[in-house]
């Protein structure tokens, strides 16, 4: 014959299963969220990865613009190329791609690359030219900016 259980230890053991259906739902919510962490730094790598590929064509159109003829200057093909220009820059100002300030800026190693030192009287090392744009995307360097650094006072 079975003995039948006491409302104890029926309280005991609603008790025992509302501690493991709490833990089990902590645990759901806390995977669910680290699944959500691993999704979004996913996405911004593959984000910083595809926009990586896209520099070298943005640095590209950027030179062919310094260089461009003074005589062309107001024409409208010239026009049409600078407007492709920003249209690719608000796509990565959208996207949370932000250019890396240079010139005037103290030097700072987490953003830029000293290429070229120049001599100067201060203590203070300052970029004083842009080779390259560098950018950002969030918090995480996607390239850092090439510049040439002069020693200056602050």
């Amino acid at each position: 014959m079975s003995k039948k259980p006491t409302i104890k230890e029926l309280e005991q053991k609603v008790g025992e299963l509302t501690e493991a259906l709490q833990r089990e739902r902590a645990d759901s919510l806390n995977l669910r969220r680290r699944t959500d962490e691993e999704k979004k730094r996913l996405g911004e790598f593959y984000k910083a990865m595809v926009i990586q590929e896209l520099l070298p064509a943005l640095d590209n159109l950027e030179r062919a613009f310094k260089h461009t003829p003074k005589e062309l200057k107001d024409d409208d093909f010239v026009k049409g190329l600078r407007s492709v220009m920003k249209q690719f820059e608000q796509s990565f100002a959208q996207l949370g791609v932000k250019r890396i300030k240079t010139v005037g800026e103290e030097f700072d190693p987490k953003l830029h690359e000293a290429v070229h030192m120049e001599d100067g009287n201060g203590t203070v090392e300052v970029v004083c030219e842009e080779l390259q744009p560098g950018y950002t995307l969030g918090d995480e360097v996607i390239r850092h900016a090439m510049v040439k650094v002069s020693m200056e006072k602050k």
